[in-house]
């Protein structure tokens, strides 16, 4: 794997993980229900963030650009 490839994959993985940790927060800031979802089940997380795009709309997009750079490096 060379240099390129590999830092494209650790930075998505970086805004993967940021992206899971600000959607937890607005969650539980939003309702309780949902941030032990987004603990427990973080896939599901983004579709919290689907449904509330006004509020977690940074959050998805983070996660976007995370999946692209993630593809990228492979």
């Amino acid at each position: 794997m060379d240099p390129l490839s590999a830092s494209l994959i650790t930075f998505g993985v970086i805004l993967l993980l940021s992206s899971w940790v600000y959607m937890l927060f607005l969650s539980f800031k939003e309702d309780y229900t949902w941030g032990l979802t987004t603990l427990f089940l973080p896939p599901l997380a983004y579709f919290y963030g689907l449904f509330a795009l006004d509020k977690a709309g940074s959050a998805v997009a983070m996660a976007a650009i995370g999946w692209v750079l993630i593809f990228l490096g492979l």
